[in-house]
């Protein structure tokens, strides 16, 4: 809508002569010109109403005797009213109530009332002078309100709350009547960039979900190791994929926490939802409130307008919170709210916002012994650690390293534009020899390199590893001599052995259960993931203590 300016202000309204002296009222016409020509301006200038009315309201407070300015919209799909922007000339009480549901009754009386274009006033303490829903509960006072008609129908209503330094007279209720053209504009594009907003954060989710699809359509079908040393793991994913429960996932740094994180998505009831990822040791503790919940406009300096945060925008999909265990206790005890009941305010904001998120977090700290130092949370222990998967490091699933190796070097000679590479037995063996400390990351960093060193035409995993391709091998080796003595004398067992068997003593007393109260883990004292560990490193098979004796 354009600008009503000059001779085309008095064209737009042939009867603004009668608000002022050419009527009798000795008031000049150009006051109340330049009154709507703020007015209009305001309303060209900003897209959100809230900062409209901000730099508008100096002006109408100059002409109106008037406290409080009031702007509710109408939501005609929940058949609701809430106050979306107020101004005040001085501390004034706000409005206590910013949302109400009405009953179809009312509704329909409210459609009625903004239909007829009518403008009432009256107190705010008599029910009668306004329809159910115009008037928010917490005003006092005597006030105009007036319907907003959009194109459409009704959009909303403003209300004008008396002050103390005058009465609200004939020629007041005129200037407001003008007003509600220019307020309506106002509501219009707040709504439009509400819109527009809606769409462009679907179709950045949308894009986000593409390419994160393309960028790993060659292993998302099939994660390397499902079928081997993620067994376990890719069996508990599919048992809780299926439900809306925080996943904890447990491992070293590099060991694939955010892969197991997508395939838990991609196998839920949200996998059309987005899934978005944030690194919580990266955000600084000053803004880690922000970044998660999002902020209000003017919250703090630099905020310059409303902001969404990560669980608004994960909302309908899956948020994976990495590192966890580096959040600080404040941002901890927001994120045990929104766990429990989806809720949380924005910084700086009051208004309640609701989310349908799935909270995967995952970290490569001990969150359990955090707790006994209180730098974590238990609450918030027990609320993620509802179902932990422990996510093996590449050294306790070497059986894979080979499959790796393939993908790795695959990928990396497409990237630089190379034919396919496969590793050579040589190499297999090279890699399957090294401990890899940076797990399954890293080895996506020496498979890249070792392209890179043969020039594309060849894979250098010799001096890819560097001198560790060199090192003894980490792997346990019996020795002939060693177990000569083995074999003459048995009173002597080794560590493992000696492991191995008390591990299965207490399998065998628990009849093969390894959790819970009458499992292994306690009666060895130690975290079942530890216990997994170890048996799958020693070759100890707890189906075979299932039915309470062990079978050959």
């Amino acid at each position: 809508m354009t600008l009503p300016a000059g001779v085309a202000l008095f064209q737009r309204y042939p009867h603004f002569d009668l608000l002022e002296g050419r009527n009798g009222n000795n008031v000049p016409v150009s006051r109340f010109g330049h009154l709507l020509l703020s007015v209009w301006r305001e309303a060209c200038r900003h897209t959100e109403i809230g900062d409209a009315l901000a730099d508008a309201a100096p002006h109408l407070f100059r002409r109106l005797p008037v406290d409080l300015i009031v702007v509710r919209r109408l939501d005609h799909a929940r058949r609701s009213i809430e106050t979306v922007a107020t101004g005040a000339c001085r501390p004034t009480p706000s409005p206590a109530e910013l949302r109400r549901e009405l009953s179809e009754r009312s509704w329909s009386a409210l459609l009625s009332w903004c239909q007829r274009g009518q403008l009432l006033r009256g107190a705010t303490e008599s029910t009668d002078d306004f329809p159910d829903g115009v008037v928010p509960a917490g005003l006092t006072g005597d006030l105009i309100a007036g319907p907003l008609l959009g194109p459409e129908g009704p959009v909303g209503t403003v209300l004008f709350l008396r002050n103390e330094r005058g009465e609200l007279g004939q020629r007041h209720e005129r200037i407001i009547r003008l007003l509600l053209e220019p307020f309506t504009v106002w509501l219009e594009n707040d709504r439009r960039l509400r819109e527009l907003r809606a769409l462009r954060e679907a179709a950045e989710a949308d894009n986000r979900s593409l390419l994160s699809r393309l960028g790993r359509q060659d292993i998302s079908e099939s994660i390397i190791g499902a079928e081997t040393g993620l067994r376990e793991v890719m069996e508990r994913v599919e048992q809780v994929a299926k439900t809306d429960v925080p996943v904890l996932i447990l491992g070293e740094t590099g060991s694939g926490k955010e892969v197991v994180a997508r395939a838990i998505h991609e196998r839920s009831r949200r996998a059309s939802g987005p899934f978005l990822r944030v690194n919580c040791g990266a955000i600084s503790p000053e803004l880690v409130d922000s970044e998660l919940f999002g902020h209000e406009r003017g919250s703090f300096t630099g905020a310059l307008g409303q902001r969404k945060g990560w669980f608004e925008r994960a909302d309908g999909g899956t948020l994976f919170l990495d590192e966890c265990g580096e959040l600080s206790l404040a941002a901890q005890v927001r994120l045990l709210r929104i766990l429990q009941d989806g809720t949380f305010e924005r910084v700086g904001g009051e208004k309640q916002v609701t989310v349908d998120v799935r909270v995967v977090a995952a970290t490569h700290r001990d969150l359990h012994s955090m707790t006994s130092d209180k730098s974590f949370r238990e609450d918030l222990w027990y609320r993620l650690a509802v179902f932990p998967v422990r996510l093996p490091p590449l050294r306790e699933r070497k059986q894979d390293i080979a499959a790796l190796a393939h993908h790795f070097a695959m990928r990396s000679a497409q990237r630089l534009g190379a034919r396919p590479l496969v590793p050579s037995e040589a190499a297999v063996n090279m890699l399957t020899s090294y401990d890899w400390p940076g797990n399954v990351r890293e080895l996506a960093a020496v498979m890249e390199r070792a392209v890179i060193l043969g020039d594309g035409k060849r894979l250098d995993v010799a001096t890819a590893l560097g001198p560790m391709a060199t090192s003894p091998a980490p792997i346990r080796q019996t020795e002939p001599a060693v177990a000569n003595v083995l074999s003459q004398s048995e009173a002597f067992a080794s560590l493992d052995a000696a492991m191995a068997r008390h591990i299965e003593e207490a399998l065998r007393r628990s009849q093969g259960r390894i959790e819970g109260p009458f499992g292994a883990a306690q009666l060895l004292g130690i975290n079942p993931h530890t216990l997994r560990g170890r048996m799958r490193s020693l070759g100890v098979d707890w189906r075979r203590f299932r039915n309470g004796q062990p079978r050959p």
